[in-house]
């Protein structure tokens, strides 16, 4: 006997694959186990009982053809006095009649034995096959066709995809953020949930369509606050979801191996349903209750014909009509399916109806294996796909992130994080956060806003609380913006810096703030000007002064000029791409500051002679050797600051004494041998820096400069100073380090405003007590070796450390 339980490895499941049993399924699984239930019962009826028994026939016969079992049947055998054995008497004269003869048996003492042979040789030989075998083909069928409905739970293929999917499942529908999202997403507050149930969906970016108000069945929507409110964990958990529903959508997506396998498996069963069907209907009239059988075995029975009796014939034929029946009712089962496989198309899923519900209008529709999973899920239950979708939204994730990131960042947190600027402001700096937090606004003390690499900033309508904000910063920060928030930016903002990798992360609401000062921006732009499409944009900032191009420029971008009416300040800084052409710098007419940093100029630009109202212009790390053409610059008469700093200039020339405006004047790191005299006629000077050269003599008509402040001489070759540079009563600051000096003049100590002296790394063997005569000096300000200063008296040492 087989025991039921020998078979549940075929059929168990994992409870959780329920899901994916659509109704037709868990029929057809019922009816599997019940026609399993009657091929296990004949089979046990087939071992635990007789077979057939056979009773001799009187009437001999060559073929079965010629045996008769139906008078034998309607007579009762003749009985004698010597229990039911063989006649024990001589065997009568066999009278023949035609081709029959009466037969009688042989006396001996195996009559038991001989039935019993008589049964199994007339089993084996008499019996159809059909008849014999039924219960075992009952058996057999049945284990091919729960094989074939759940060969894809198991095929490596595809059981992997279904596990991975059916733990996703689960847990996206156990999760609580999924309650909190069909909420949160739609725009309802906890006080609109609890009152009127209506949905206030809010505005996204500035080019996003406005949405309508959606009713949020009650179903879907938490009732209780306690759902509105996720801890950290559970967060975290929600966010890991995420990140596994992409993953597992990019996977199933690409291919429909699902799809194709139930297809299969469906198409199989059908046509073993249709097979079994043909030779069963055919072959179940092959059971019969009475059996002749021809044996020749006259020499041991003295018999050769047998009508016999198949004992489990008539319940054979009860359960085979049974089997049937039930091979019927699975059979369109799976012809059903198969109608529902090709009535639509099963490869693509629409969210359609659940964005209708919800509100959340960014659930994607999905393909394939992912569409088809989903397909057999609605006819599970519906409620699964709806639950499982709020995991598609990124609006969804967005909310959720935007949670989390409020847990992470209270007020106080942020408030720790503040720092000023070198302009003065009061900073927040955030970096690499996957969003924004509500928080950001509750600190209204903020000046400035920098947001560096966060992974998507939105700015809400919240923004209206900084009310001192004056200065945003996106450093690689994709950012989008409200209308709201538009609106109240656009007449308070006055600084933005934005740094990227491609210039369409720069976002075009910047060039509707009207009230923009200063625009940096700090990235790679296409060599072809025509495609800096973004640019052209700049025209409509109409109160824009500075402006920074942190790029690889081949030349002067021409929308520039569009600003050339109140552009006061710019500042190219080229990372050392060659600007080649400069033209449109002429149109800068009111320009004051331009700044051309590593832009590989050899020579000052003609172009610059030209701006009549330019204040400062610094060429910072060019390749500039010579500056003959500085003459050009006296048509700029405003000019007071001019930095040749960290170029290859080897010598200054003479008409450098044109320039009478200068007040500052940078020549440091280049490789100046000879100052020229003509050099201290600029007698506006107050700040001179000639450090890192190999000046080896200081000029005496140095002291004309008497409003010079400032003056770096560090890291040249001067073995020693001219009395005349004593004579500039106003400088504060003078750097002298990294020399040759060997002493210091005693007429230091002329220099009352002296705030600064730096000496170190010279070959000065002491200090002139002199130096006390520079009352505004004090340790701090003096960078000397401490040797020298042990050298001072201890008065002056004393007044030195004076506070």
């Amino acid at each position: 006997m087989i025991p039921v339980a020998e078979f549940k490895q075929f059929t168990e499941q994992q409870p959780a694959f329920k899901v994916l049993k659509p109704w037709w399924d868990v029929l057809a699984e019922y009816i599997t186990i019940a026609m399993l239930m009657i091929g296990v019962f004949g089979c046990t009826l087939q071992i635990t009982q007789d077979k057939i028994i056979c009773l001799p026939n009187h009437t001999s016969a060559d073929e079965v053809s010629q045996i008769s079992c139906k008078e034998f049947t309607q007579s009762t055998p003749p009985t004698n006095s010597s229990d039911d054995e063989f006649p024990t008497s001589t065997p009568p004269p066999v009278v023949t009649s035609g081709s029959t003869r009466e037969m009688t048996g042989l006396r001996n003492n195996l009559d038991l034995q001989q039935y019993s042979f008589i049964n199994q040789m007339c089993y084996e030989t008499a019996l159809h096959w059909y008849a014999k075998y039924f219960p075992y083909l009952v058996v057999i069928h049945t284990l091919i066709f729960i094989i074939c409905g759940n060969f894809w739970f198991k095929f490596p293929g595809t059981s992997s995809k279904i596990e991975h999917f059916i733990s996703i499942l689960g847990k996206c529908f156990d999760s609580p953020w999924t309650t909190r999202a069909l909420s949160e997403v739609s725009g309802e507050s906890n006080q609109e949930k609890t009152a009127d149930r209506e949905l206030s969906k809010p505005s996204f970016e500035e080019n996003s369509p406005s949405s309508t108000e959606l009713p949020v069945p009650d179903k879907l929507v938490a009732e209780t606050a306690s759902a509105s409110v996720l801890d950290k964990k559970e967060g975290e958990q929600a966010k890991a979801l995420f990140e596994k529903v992409k993953k597992f959508r990019h996977h199933v997506e690409e291919g429909d191996i699902l799809y194709l396998m139930y297809m299969r498996q469906t198409v199989l069963k059908v046509c073993k349903f249709v097979l079994i069907t043909i030779y069963n209907a055919a072959l179940v009239g092959q059971i019969h209750f009475i059996v002749p059988c021809s044996v020749h075995t006259e020499d041991m029975t003295g018999y050769n014909s047998f009508c016999c009796n198949h004992t489990k014939a008539h319940l054979f034929s009860k359960l085979a009509f049974s089997y049937l029946c039930f091979l019927g009712v699975y059979g369109l089962t799976c012809l059903y399916t198969l109608y529902w496989l090709f009535r639509r198309p099963l490869k693509e899923y629409s969210f359609r109806s659940v964005r209708e519900e919800t509100g959340i209008s960014d659930i994607p529709d999905v393909k394939n294996d992912f569409a088809f999973v989903l397909h057999l899920i609605d006819q599970y239950d519906s409620l699964y796909s709806k639950r499982f979708a709020v995991f598609l939204s990124e609006v969804s994730e967005s909310r959720l992130r935007q949670l989390n990131l409020n847990h992470e960042w209270p007020a106080e947190k942020l408030r720790q994080k503040l720092q000023h600027t070198p302009e003065g402001r009061l900073e927040l700096h955030l970096f690499k956060l996957p969003g924004l937090p509500d928080s950001v606004f509750e600190v209204t003390e903020t000046e400035s806003l920098k947001l560096e690499m966060l992974s998507e900033a939105l700015i809400p309508p919240l923004v209206t609380k900084l009310v001192r904000l004056e200065e945003l910063s996106l450093f690689n920060c994709p950012a989008k913006i409200q209308h709201a928030s538009l609106a109240y930016l656009r007449d308070r903002l006055r600084v933005l810096q934005i740094k990227f990798e491609d210039i369409k992360e720069i976002p075009l609401w910047v060039f509707s703030l009207r009230a923009l000062e200063e625009l940096h921006l700090f990235g790679y732009l296409s060599q072809d000007m025509s495609k800096n499409v973004t640019l052209e944009s700049l025209r409509e900032l109409k109160s824009l002064k500075v402006l920074t191009l942190k790029s690889n420029l081949s030349k002067v971008p021409p929308t520039v000029t569009d600003v050339a009416g109140h552009l006061q300040k710019l500042i190219i800084h080229n990372d050392g791409t060659k600007l080649l052409t400069l033209n449109a710098l002429k149109r800068l007419s009111l320009l004051k500051d331009l700044e051309l940093i590593r832009c590989d100029l050899e020579r000052i630009p003609h172009a610059v002679f030209s701006l009549n109202n330019l204040q400062l212009l610094d060429l910072k790390e060019n390749n500039l050797h010579t500056i003959e053409e500085i003459i050009s610059l006296q048509h700029c008469r405003k000019l007071s600051v001019l930095r040749l700093w960290h170029n290859q200039i080897a010598y200054i020339p003479d008409h450098i004494r044109k320039l009478k405006s200068l007040e500052e004047l940078s020549f440091n790191r280049n490789k100046i041998l000879v100052l020229p005299p003509q050099l201290f006629l600029c007698t506006k000077l107050r700040h001179l820096d000639l450090s890192f050269n190999e000046i080896r003599e200081l000029p005496p008509e140095v002291g004309v400069l008497q409003l010079l402040q400032f003056l770096s001489l560090t890291g040249n070759f001067l073995e020693e100073l001219p009395n005349e540079l004593f004579f500039c009563q106003k400088l504060k600051t003078l750097k002298l380090g990294q020399n040759r000096l060997a002493s210091l003049s005693p007429k230091i100590g002329s220099l009352t405003a002296l705030v600064k002296l730096e000496l170190k790394g010279n070959k000065i063997d002491f200090l002139p007590p002199e130096i006390g005569g520079c009352v505004s000096l004090k340790k701090s300000g003096l960078v000397v070796e401490q040797l020298l200063i042990d050298t001072l008296p201890s008065d002056v040492r004393e007044k030195l450390s004076e506070d």
